[in-house]
């Protein structure tokens, strides 16, 4: 219970910020004006019914002209950023936890933070009773509610980690598994950048007709009030409605335009009818009467961006890397992608219009604004024309095989085929130089017998077909018969060195044999005198003498 208490009173401080920044700013511009029109009593009223108008609920005006009420339902979408913020600050600190503080559940969280902010909403709508703007209770009932748990319920989610778990029970079993198929998160992306584009092509296109009509704008904005406290009333409320016009200028865009009263409408084509026009200085920017010009046609450039804003961001993960068949999605799960953002963007679009329009009195102004249904089916139709065929598109050209239409596998002039297996360089046969890097071949070079075992040409052609050389010039040349005579010439000169190596072993010489000699020559012989000498080995015999035999000695022995 004190965690659900300290979440009430947080929901309802939230309140209390919000109605104390209007508050600030209505009783400063109160204060400085020249003639008030009612005392602070009015004022804080005043204040009371704009902080209901920011949440989108209907005030009705009692001082007319004629004396009957009349609505006021143009809500300035910036005046309901401040609630939808502080509301959303309240729920998600609620869940915070802290030192000696309880949290609460996020349910619980919830329900106490959107109860302790209504509280304070009714105690206004109550409040703006009798007042020159008055809450209308049934469109109170209506808005305040929803707007604020909306806000409440995104902050419960942020607080809880954005949790993205499974759907609800009661969305049906078909939905379920289809939503889970596709990429739920990558479509509410794309749907979102849409949206985004159209706001901002569209505050584009309002930005340049008030260039365009500058003079215009400037003496409705002097016109409007004399004081300074008066115009910058005025710069403050028309600042709080360029959402507005920016959301205008979307459906101004898309095609289906905008209302000026019940009996005129302006789109690109042209603008129809009689336009109810009160002075404002954003009014000034909608066209003149008649046909459109080709500048207005231009204007149809905001939902091609929008529908290009999809297709890129659902092909950015149907197809992340280029050329990755494996990793991308399929063609069907794109196109339903693609198909989900423009969906999404669609109806974030009517939603926009819906808020961004209402009525401004009664009779002719009664409708204000855009219609709802016509813009997000225009949007629908434009985002899904340029989306889905786009994300398809650029799916394709991302993984799609560079060449492989024409090439078909072949290597360009000068280039190595990528599936061609290098063979490295046999060097050449013993006693060939190798040539120099770079170099041609003479006329003798390169020039062999042709080889048996090789295959002649066919149909008498004499070589290589014409292009052919230049995606294998990495080969060796010559032909694999005379690689395979170097590389025996090779082994028979191995062969030979070991065979002379192992005849250059040293040779025993023969011993000369003693022979017996003559008794009368070895008388007849001084003793002193020594036996002649033996030739040598290698000397050549004299003259008349012949070699000795094989085998015998080739000279006498010494005694």
């Amino acid at each position: 219970m004190p965690a659900l208490a300290a979440s009430f009173v947080r929901g309802a401080t939230a309140a209390g910020l919000g109605l104390g920044v209007l508050a600030l700013v209505v009783m400063g511009l109160w204060i400085s004006s020249p003639y008030p029109d009612s005392g602070p009593g009015g004022a804080l009223r005043l204040v009371a019914g704009l902080w209901l108008l920011a949440h989108g609920t209907e005030l009705v005006r009692a001082g007319t002209l004629s004396g009957a009420p009349a609505p006021v339902g143009v809500a300035p979408l910036l005046f309901g950023a401040l609630p939808a913020w502080l509301v959303y600050r309240a729920a998600r600190d609620a869940l915070e936890l802290g030192e000696g503080r309880l949290r609460p559940s996020a349910r619980g969280a919830l329900w106490a933070v959107t109860g302790g902010y209504l509280l304070v909403g009714i105690a206004a709508t109550v409040y703006t009773a009798g007042g020159p703007l008055a809450a209308d209770p049934r469109s109170a009932a209506l808005h305040l509610p929803l707007v604020t748990a909306l806000a409440a319920a995104v902050g419960v989610w942020t607080a809880s980690g954005r949790p993205h778990g499974p759907l609800p029970a009661w969305v049906p079993g078909r939905v379920r598994g289809a939503l889970a198929r596709t990429r739920v998160a990558v479509a509410l992306r794309s749907a979102a950048a849409g949206a985004l584009a159209l706001l901002g092509g569209g505050a584009l296109l309002v930005a340049v007709s008030l260039v365009w009509h500058s003079d215009a704008t400037q003496d409705s904005f002097q016109h409007l009030a004399d004081a300074w406290s008066g115009r910058i009333a005025v710069l403050l409320l028309g600042f709080a409605l360029v959402p507005n016009a920016a959301v205008w200028g979307a459906a101004y865009g898309l095609g289906p335009g905008f209302a000026l009263g019940t009996g005129a409408t302006a789109t690109p084509l042209a603008l129809a009818g009689a336009p109810a026009l009160p002075h404002f200085p954003l009014l000034a920017a909608v066209p003149a009467q008649g046909r459109g010009t080709p500048l207005h046609w231009a204007a149809v450039a905001v939902p091609v961006l929008a529908g290009v804003m999809i297709a890129w961001f659902t092909v950015r993960a149907a197809a992340p890397r280029h050329g990755s068949r494996e990793t991308a999605w399929g063609v069907r799960e794109t196109a339903l992608t693609a198909l989900l953002g423009a969906v999404g963007c669609a109806v974030l679009t009517a939603l926009m219009a819906a808020a961004a329009g209402g009525p401004m009195g009664t009779g002719r102004l009664a409708a204000f604004g855009p219609v709802w249904w016509l813009t997000g089916a225009a949007a629908l139709v434009w985002t899904t024309a340029v989306g889905v065929p786009g994300a398809l598109g650029v799916r394709a050209w991302r993984v799609r095989v560079p060449g492989r239409w024409w090439r078909r596998g072949a290597a360009e002039p000068g280039q190595a085929s990528e599936t061609a297996v290098p063979v490295p360089a046999v060097p050449a046969p013993a006693g060939q130089p190798e040539p120099e890097p770079g170099a041609e071949p003479g006329p003798d070079e390169g020039a062999s017998e042709p080889d048996k075992g090789a295959p002649e040409p066919v149909d008498g052609a004499s070589g290589p077909v014409d292009g052919a050389s230049d995606a294998y010039d990495f080969l060796p040349s010559g032909s694999w018969a005379e690689r395979e005579g170097g590389r025996e010439e090779t082994a028979a000169l191995k062969e030979a060195s070991e065979g002379s190596a192992a005849k250059l072993q040293p040779v025993p010489v023969p011993v000369p044999v003693p022979t017996p000699e003559p008794e009368g020559e070895s008388e007849s012989e001084p003793p002193d005198s020594a036996p002649p000498e033996a030739p040598a080995a290698n000397e050549p015999p004299g003259e008349g003498e012949s070699p000795p035999p094989p085998g015998e000695p080739s000279g006498r022995a010494t005694p």
